[in-house]
Protein backbone atom coordinates (compact mmCIF):
# COMPACT_ATOMS: atom_id res chain seq x y z
CA UNK A 1 0.00 0.00 0.00
CA UNK A 2 0.86 3.74 -0.73
CA UNK A 3 -0.17 6.81 1.09
CA UNK A 4 -2.16 7.62 -1.75
CA UNK A 5 -3.95 3.99 -1.02
CA UNK A 6 -4.79 5.20 2.57
CA UNK A 7 -8.00 5.25 3.75
CA UNK A 8 -9.87 8.60 3.83
CA UNK A 9 -8.25 10.28 7.07
CA UNK A 10 -10.68 11.86 9.63
CA UNK A 11 -11.84 15.43 9.79
CA UNK A 12 -10.28 17.16 10.83
CA UNK A 13 -7.33 14.37 10.65
CA UNK A 14 -6.24 12.93 13.76
CA UNK A 15 -2.33 12.58 14.81
CA UNK A 16 -0.55 11.17 17.64
CA UNK A 17 2.82 12.99 18.23
CA UNK A 18 5.71 11.19 19.28
CA UNK A 19 8.38 13.30 21.19
CA UNK A 20 11.61 13.19 23.35
CA UNK A 21 12.54 16.41 24.51
CA UNK A 22 10.99 19.82 25.32
CA UNK A 23 7.81 19.73 23.34
CA UNK A 24 8.42 22.75 21.17
CA UNK A 25 7.38 21.51 17.81
CA UNK A 26 4.31 19.94 19.83
CA UNK A 27 3.60 23.94 21.18
CA UNK A 28 3.90 25.01 17.83
CA UNK A 29 0.94 22.47 16.23
CA UNK A 30 -1.05 23.27 19.06
CA UNK A 31 -0.30 26.99 18.28
CA UNK A 32 -1.39 26.50 14.68
CA UNK A 33 -4.51 24.71 15.59
CA UNK A 34 -5.84 27.62 17.92
CA UNK A 35 -4.99 29.54 15.23
CA UNK A 36 -7.36 27.75 13.06
CA UNK A 37 -5.20 27.63 10.11
CA UNK A 38 -4.40 23.60 10.86
CA UNK A 39 -7.48 21.01 10.73
CA UNK A 40 -6.18 18.67 13.05
CA UNK A 41 -6.79 17.12 16.52
CA UNK A 42 -4.26 15.36 18.46
CA UNK A 43 -5.97 13.00 20.94
CA UNK A 44 -2.52 11.20 22.24
CA UNK A 45 1.02 11.92 22.55
CA UNK A 46 3.67 9.04 23.20
CA UNK A 47 6.74 10.58 25.12
CA UNK A 48 10.13 8.32 25.21
CA UNK A 49 10.53 9.60 28.85
CA UNK A 50 9.40 11.92 31.40
CA UNK A 51 9.74 15.13 30.12
CA UNK A 52 8.80 18.89 29.30
CA UNK A 53 7.39 17.78 26.35
CA UNK A 54 4.80 15.11 27.93
CA UNK A 55 4.21 17.62 30.98
CA UNK A 56 2.70 20.09 27.84
CA UNK A 57 0.74 17.41 26.77
CA UNK A 58 -1.10 17.12 29.86
CA UNK A 59 -1.17 20.50 30.70
CA UNK A 60 -2.92 20.64 27.45
CA UNK A 61 -5.02 18.13 27.98
CA UNK A 62 -3.75 15.37 25.94
CA UNK A 63 -3.42 11.65 26.89
CA UNK A 64 -0.09 11.01 27.61
CA UNK A 65 1.81 7.89 27.80
CA UNK A 66 5.50 7.70 28.68
CA UNK A 67 6.98 4.36 26.59
CA UNK A 68 10.62 3.97 27.72
CA UNK A 69 13.05 2.01 25.64
CA UNK A 70 11.13 0.71 22.21
CA UNK A 71 8.19 0.86 21.05
CA UNK A 72 6.18 -2.67 21.24
CA UNK A 73 4.82 -2.77 17.83
CA UNK A 74 1.62 -4.25 18.79
CA UNK A 75 1.13 -1.92 21.63
CA UNK A 76 1.81 1.04 19.16
CA UNK A 77 -0.57 -0.39 16.40
CA UNK A 78 -3.28 -0.50 20.02
CA UNK A 79 -2.63 3.24 20.78
CA UNK A 80 -3.77 4.17 16.92
CA UNK A 81 -6.37 1.68 16.69
CA UNK A 82 -8.08 3.34 19.32
CA UNK A 83 -7.72 6.86 18.96
CA UNK A 84 -8.15 6.07 15.25
CA UNK A 85 -5.28 7.77 14.16
CA UNK A 86 -4.46 9.00 10.72
CA UNK A 87 -0.89 10.19 10.85
CA UNK A 88 1.94 9.65 13.53
CA UNK A 89 4.41 12.61 14.08
CA UNK A 90 7.70 13.09 14.90
CA UNK A 91 8.34 15.60 16.84
CA UNK A 92 11.93 15.16 18.29
CA UNK A 93 11.83 11.79 18.86
CA UNK A 94 14.70 9.96 19.21
CA UNK A 95 13.94 6.38 18.50
CA UNK A 96 13.41 4.10 15.71
CA UNK A 97 9.64 3.59 15.25
CA UNK A 98 8.59 0.33 14.24
CA UNK A 99 6.94 0.68 10.72
CA UNK A 100 4.11 -2.15 10.99
CA UNK A 101 1.51 -2.45 8.41
CA UNK A 102 -1.13 -0.03 10.39
CA UNK A 103 1.32 2.90 10.58
CA UNK A 104 3.27 2.18 7.18
CA UNK A 105 2.99 5.55 4.95
CA UNK A 106 1.42 7.27 7.63
CA UNK A 107 4.22 8.16 9.64
CA UNK A 108 6.23 11.93 9.08
CA UNK A 109 9.50 12.81 11.00
CA UNK A 110 11.08 16.41 11.06
CA UNK A 111 14.87 16.77 10.53
CA UNK A 112 16.82 20.27 11.30
CA UNK A 113 19.27 19.89 7.88
CA UNK A 114 18.40 19.54 4.34
CA UNK A 115 18.28 16.01 4.24
CA UNK A 116 19.93 13.21 2.71
CA UNK A 117 22.75 15.35 4.26
CA UNK A 118 23.75 15.33 7.83
CA UNK A 119 21.33 12.67 8.77
CA UNK A 120 21.40 9.46 10.38
CA UNK A 121 21.37 8.09 13.78
CA UNK A 122 22.48 10.44 16.20
CA UNK A 123 22.43 13.43 14.36
CA UNK A 124 19.82 15.50 16.06
CA UNK A 125 19.79 18.60 17.31
CA UNK A 126 23.11 20.79 17.94
CA UNK A 127 25.09 18.36 16.60
CA UNK A 128 23.38 18.65 13.38
CA UNK A 129 23.91 22.31 13.26
CA UNK A 130 27.75 22.09 14.53
CA UNK A 131 27.89 19.51 11.49
CA UNK A 132 26.13 21.63 8.63
CA UNK A 133 28.69 24.80 10.48
CA UNK A 134 31.70 22.77 10.25
CA UNK A 135 31.01 21.78 6.61
CA UNK A 136 30.42 25.48 6.01
CA UNK A 137 34.08 26.83 7.11
CA UNK A 138 35.45 23.78 4.47
CA UNK A 139 33.61 25.37 1.52
CA UNK A 140 30.74 22.03 1.50
CA UNK A 141 27.73 24.04 1.84
CA UNK A 142 26.21 27.66 2.04
CA UNK A 143 22.60 26.73 3.25
CA UNK A 144 20.94 24.72 5.47
CA UNK A 145 17.06 24.51 6.75
CA UNK A 146 14.92 21.68 7.75
CA UNK A 147 12.85 18.48 6.32
CA UNK A 148 9.33 16.86 7.14
CA UNK A 149 9.77 13.33 4.95
CA UNK A 150 7.93 9.83 5.53
CA UNK A 151 9.74 7.64 8.08
CA UNK A 152 10.53 4.46 7.31
CA UNK A 153 12.91 1.59 8.59
CA UNK A 154 16.00 3.70 9.01
CA UNK A 155 16.52 7.04 10.14
CA UNK A 156 15.82 10.05 7.98
CA UNK A 157 15.70 7.98 4.70
CA UNK A 158 12.37 8.21 4.09
CA UNK A 159 10.90 10.44 0.57
CA UNK A 160 10.96 14.19 1.39
CA UNK A 161 7.43 15.95 1.71
CA UNK A 162 8.55 19.52 2.65
CA UNK A 163 12.08 21.21 2.80
CA UNK A 164 12.98 24.70 3.65
CA UNK A 165 15.84 26.37 3.46
CA UNK A 166 18.09 29.11 5.17
CA UNK A 167 22.08 30.76 4.36
CA UNK A 168 24.57 29.75 6.60
CA UNK A 169 26.39 32.40 7.64
CA UNK A 170 30.04 32.68 8.72
CA UNK A 171 29.62 33.99 11.90
CA UNK A 172 26.92 31.34 13.04
CA UNK A 173 27.04 29.58 16.15
CA UNK A 174 25.29 26.46 16.12
CA UNK A 175 22.42 27.59 18.63
CA UNK A 176 22.22 30.79 16.51
CA UNK A 177 21.90 28.25 13.15
CA UNK A 178 19.52 25.73 15.23
CA UNK A 179 17.33 29.20 16.00
CA UNK A 180 17.28 30.34 12.42
CA UNK A 181 15.86 26.28 11.34
CA UNK A 182 13.38 25.82 13.83
CA UNK A 183 11.80 29.02 12.51
CA UNK A 184 11.49 26.78 9.44
CA UNK A 185 10.45 23.71 11.27
CA UNK A 186 7.40 26.15 12.87
CA UNK A 187 6.55 26.16 8.86
CA UNK A 188 7.75 23.48 7.38
CA UNK A 189 5.45 20.86 9.62
CA UNK A 190 2.22 22.42 9.28
CA UNK A 191 2.73 23.04 5.81
CA UNK A 192 3.63 19.32 5.11
CA UNK A 193 0.32 18.36 7.23
CA UNK A 194 -2.09 20.28 4.89
CA UNK A 195 -0.39 19.43 2.11
CA UNK A 196 -0.69 15.49 3.38
CA UNK A 197 -4.84 16.39 4.64
CA UNK A 198 -5.07 17.65 1.12
CA UNK A 199 -3.47 14.78 -0.97
CA UNK A 200 -5.24 12.28 1.09
CA UNK A 201 -8.61 14.25 0.13
CA UNK A 202 -8.12 14.47 -3.56
CA UNK A 203 -7.30 10.25 -3.50
CA UNK A 204 -10.89 10.21 -2.23
CA UNK A 205 -12.69 12.80 -4.07
CA UNK A 206 -14.30 10.92 -6.65
CA UNK A 207 -14.65 8.16 -3.56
Amino acid sequence: MSFDELPKFHCPARLAVLLSGSGTTLENLLTHIDQGDLEVDIPVVIASRECLGAHKARDAGIETHVHTGLLDPDWLDGICDAHEIDLVVLAGYLKLVPITDRVRDRVINIHPALLPDFGGKGMHGYRVHQAVIDAAKRGEVDESGCTVHFADDEYDTGSVIVQLRCPVNRTDSAHELGDRVFALECQAYPQALKLLIARNANAHRDG
